[in-house]
């Protein structure tokens, strides 16, 4: 079994790190440098930089932010928002990023993962969805798959499942997320940043269900975000969840775990990690 990993995540808001609840109130969690350093210190394996109103906002991320995370960090750093064109890949990069994570501009343009993958290679490209469930009803056929509907009251409704939304959580796109995930597979994504909008700082557990669906049906890793608030939940992701690595934000930010201590106790769980 690979290692699974333990990520950090810096949402960033006016240059402050902020956290907060299914993506509303938000708090204010510290300077994103200062944020950074401690978590390489701390033994994240990777570090994740969202930019989370860039896309909203319909600006470019803050990229002199982004070359003083990375001169100070020395674990793989993931870099997103605001980011449209292969050419912002290029530059965000150059700034010192290792992966540019895109979730709006890939559902207005598909095309731009291919290209960016074709550019930078797959291992660059990460495809960052926000997922809510929609709920149907209980008339719901089991044996259809998610891109099929079922008829409720005389009316076509799809299957109770999951839809992705851009733009911070803003703007829901009617789209599955299952079926999603499988098509930026196919368009050459590397790895899926895959959060539940549901359990968002919820601090209930991750969305295991929605995690373990969208990892049986793509080949590449899925990163689960959204919900963490035990040991036990990082535990239950990477088990049951099937995730590969497991992101949190305000669990870490505020000090009520540290990341060794999930670390450790995954090793005594047999749970393969990077000690």
């Amino acid at each position: 079994m690979l290692t699974k990993r333990i990520i950090p995540c810096l949402d960033v808001k006016d240059g402050r790190v902020v956290k907060g609840v299914n993506f509303v109130d938000l708090r204010d969690a510290g300077d994103p440098v200062e944020c950074g350093i401690a978590y390489d210190k701390a033994g994240a394996d990777e570090l994740v930089f969202l930019d989370i109103t860039a896309s909203s906002d319909r600006r470019n991320i803050v990229a002199d932010m982004v070359r003083k995370v990375a001169e100070t960090v020395f674990i793989p750093f993931t870099v997103g928002g605001g980011i449209r064109s292969v050419e912002d890949f290029r530059a965000i990069l150059r700034e010192g990023a290792d992966k540019i994570a895109v979730n709006s501009a890939a559902i207005d343009d598909p095309y731009l993962i291919s290209r960016a993958a074709d550019k930078f290679g797959s291992q660059c490209v990460v495809v960052a969805i926000d997922a809510r469930r929609r709920r149907v009803g209980k008339a719901a056929d089991p044996s259809l798959s998610y891109s099929e509907s079922i008829k409720i009251n005389d009316e076509w409704q799809p299957k109770d499942g999951w839809t992705i939304y851009k733009n911070g959580g803003r703007l829901d796109m009617n789209i599955d997320a299952i079926e999603w995930a499988k098509r930026c597979e196919e368009l050459g994504a590397g790895e899926i940043l895959l959060t539940s909008m549901d359990a968002d700082g919820t601090k209930a557990g991750y969305d295991n269900e929605l995690t373990r669906m969208v990892a049986e049906n793509v080949g590449i890793p899925v990163i689960a975000s959204g919900g963490a608030g035990t040991k036990e939940h990082f535990y239950d992701t990477l088990t049951y969840g099937k995730a590969d690595a497991a992101l949190a934000a305000s669990l870490f930010h505020f000090k009520e775990l540290e990341i060794k201590e999930v670390k450790e106790y995954l090793a005594a769980k047999d749970v393969p990690v990077r000690l």
